[in-house]
């Protein structure tokens, strides 16, 4: 071993410490690797930082924006919708449904959002049927790993083993690649989790759900019906062509407007309800009040439509309410409702008013408000951030739960699946880079409205990219200064003369060994050239043993640590680091005789 190999591991081994330790931050450690080794004399300043110039880097970072685009357009949430209509009674049934859906849509998106974005849902699903939400949390935190080995893109990993083989001369993998490891592995998950149902329910009491107040409990409070009626403005309604204030809905018939819709049923747009809000024959509107009796329905010509859970829950993703307070100074105390300007102003409209803690029976323009009034606005979910931020009149007391699910470009949804198909057929053709592909996706989305850039660059994870940037040059050290060598010397001294699958299955261990104290991206980095070089001392292919790598990154069953998406549910399913263990080890053994038979079958060694 040189000096030059010794120093570099040296570093590669307080790394790994600070990873496992948490200290400093793994984005820090990043940095920290970026200024430490051209002081080494083993690369130069320019070889240390052309991570940030790498195809798969930029290709990462427009994939986290596509993600957001899909859950800015309400798509993510829409299929949360669908699993929660679809569940029934059936624990067994949700199970099996909330883990394809997730590794569905895990596969073109991040893993990591799409278990954030499931993680309510499975607890309000959970609540709903009287499961314990560990029997739902584990599964869905399974189905996120896995939905990386189902496309090339699903997964930071597989892009970094993608460049590797690039990088010594070979042709990339096919968007396809993994896939169909990945569905064996998928349909196995889903059969091992339905078998370990019981056991996760009972090593621990269910998650309590926590949690503030929702839209109905809102309502509710101030006497306005739970539950929401819509009605369908029929063509030669007497309200066609007329506002809402010209309507007099409320102050004639006692109906609250909570929002109105406006367009085609494929492509509807939902607006808060405003006295200006003009109706047009086909549009919809939401309210809340006592239900008119088929008479005043008719004389109208409204019709009742059906409101269910589903069609609930995309309406409060743009339209939304909240609760504001009169403080001492604000000067709205002692003025009548009609001269706030809160419509022309702010957006919003007052559907509710609570004085000394009871409820007004009805909201008249003309009422005054008092210090210490409560009342309730309707309005679109950034109209009432806004209202928060600016009215030195008001204090925002409170925005119901729902405000977590906010679809702001919901009428978007077709742009981002056409942009999101477009992108996936380019990527399948090959007509173009990859990362061409992305950001065409990326521009799509945010010429057609599904995305803005503020919320594009919210949306990219810059310590991931940091992390995989300040992880690639480990990369070229360890191979210049002949550790990759010396690394895969050493694993084929351990099994060089058993068969190929005992060869596979060892990578794969050592990767998943890895996996368990830096992040499955920087293992992808450390063991995809240690793969590649043992394939050429065999004078294999390199491509079983890449996949083999890029599989193993995923395989971070074991502990709470391994991959962000296990930390996600750890708070809200009560698990403890053995409950990974115990239910993540045997199936990530599982997983790696899985890999080991099936990767030399699906690309030959020869």
């Amino acid at each position: 071993m040189n000096t030059s190999l010794a120093l570099v591991l040296a570093m590669l081994l307080a790394t790994i410490v600070m990873f496992a330790v948490g200290r400093p931050r793994m984005d820090v450690v990043a940095i920290i690797v970026l200024v430490a080794l051209p002081l080494t004399g083993v690369l130069s300043v320019s070889d240390t930082l052309a991570g940030f110039a790498d195809p798969n880097v930029i290709l990462i970072a427009a994939l986290f924006v596509v993600g957001e685009g899909l859950t800015r357009t309400g798509v993510t949430y829409r299929l949360g919708d669908w699993l929660a209509a679809h569940a029934g009674g059936s624990g067994s049934r949700l199970v099996v449904l909330l883990m394809l859906c997730v590794a569905a849509l895990g596969s073109v998106m991040s893993s990591t959002g799409v278990v954030a974005i499931f993680v309510p849902v499975a607890l309000a699903v959970a609540k709903r049927l009287g499961t314990p939400t560990r029997q739902l949390l584990m599964p869905l935190s399974f189905a996120g790993l896995i939905s990386g080995m189902l496309t090339l893109i699903a997964t930071a990993p597989n892009l970094v083993v993608n460049a590797e083989l690039v990088r010594h001369g070979y042709a990339g993998l096919g968007f396809f690649a993994p896939t169909p490891v990945g569905l064996v592995v998928l349909a196995l998950a889903i059969g091992y989790m339905l078998l370990a149902q019981r056991r996760l329910g009972r090593e621990a009491a269910p998650a309590q759900q926590q949690g503030g107040r929702t839209i109905p409990d809102l309502l509710a409070a101030y006497s306005l019906a739970e539950e929401k009626e819509r009605f369908l403005v029929l063509p030669g309604s007497p309200l066609d062509g007329r506002t809402l204030a010209e309507s007099e809905l409320g102050s004639r018939h006692g109906i609250t407007v909570f929002s109105v819709e406006h367009g085609p049923t494929w492509r509807r747009s939902v607006v808060a309800a405003e006295p200006g809000t003009r109706l047009i024959a086909g549009d919809v509107v939401t309210a809340t009040g006592t239900l008119p009796p088929d008479r005043t329905l008719d004389e109208l010509g409204l019709e009742e439509v059906g409101l269910s859970t589903t069609k609930f829950a995309r309406l409060s993703r743009q339209v939304g309410i909240a609760e504001l307070l009169l403080p001492p100074s604000s000067g709205a105390a002692g003025r009548r409702i009609a001269d706030l300007d809160l419509v022309e102003s702010h957006g919003v409209t007052v559907i509710g008013l609570r004085h000394q803690g009871k409820a007004s029976a009805e909201v008249r323009s003309g009422q005054r408000l008092r210090v210490g009034d409560t009342v309730l606005v309707v309005g679109e979910w950034a109209a009432l951030h806004r209202l928060g931020r600016r009215s030195s009149d008001f204090v925002l007391l409170d925005l119901p739960d729902e405000v977590d699910e906010v679809a702001p470009a919901a009428d978007r949804a077709a742009f981002a699946l056409a942009a999101l198909l477009l992108m996936v057929g380019l990527m399948i053709s090959g007509i173009v880079p990859n990362v061409v592909a992305a950001l065409l996706a990326c521009l799509l989305m945010g010429a057609s409205g599904c995305i803005d850039m503020p919320s594009a660059y919210r949306a990219i994870h810059w310590p991931t990219l940091l992390v995989i940037v300040g992880m690639l040059p480990f990369a070229q050290a360890l191979e210049e200064t002949g550790g990759v060598a010396l690394a895969a010397r050493g694993l084929l001294a351990l099994v060089g003369n058993a068969g190929p699958s005992i060869v596979l299955a060892a990578i794969f261990l050592v990767t998943a060994l890895v996996g368990l104290f830096v992040s499955n991206t920087a293992t992808a980095v450390l063991m995809a050239p240690v793969a590649i070089a043992i394939a050429r001392q065999l004078d294999a292919s390199p491509y079983p043993f890449a996949m083999t790598v890029a599989l193993a990154a995923s395989a971070a069953f074991m502990t709470p640590v391994s991959s962000p998406v296990n930390t996600l549910i750890v708070e809200p399913g009560r698990y403890r680091f053995a409950d990974f263990v115990k239910i993540g080890t045997p199936f990530t053994l599982v997983v790696m005789v899985v890999v080991a038979v099936l990767v030399p079958l699906l690309s030959p060694l020869h």
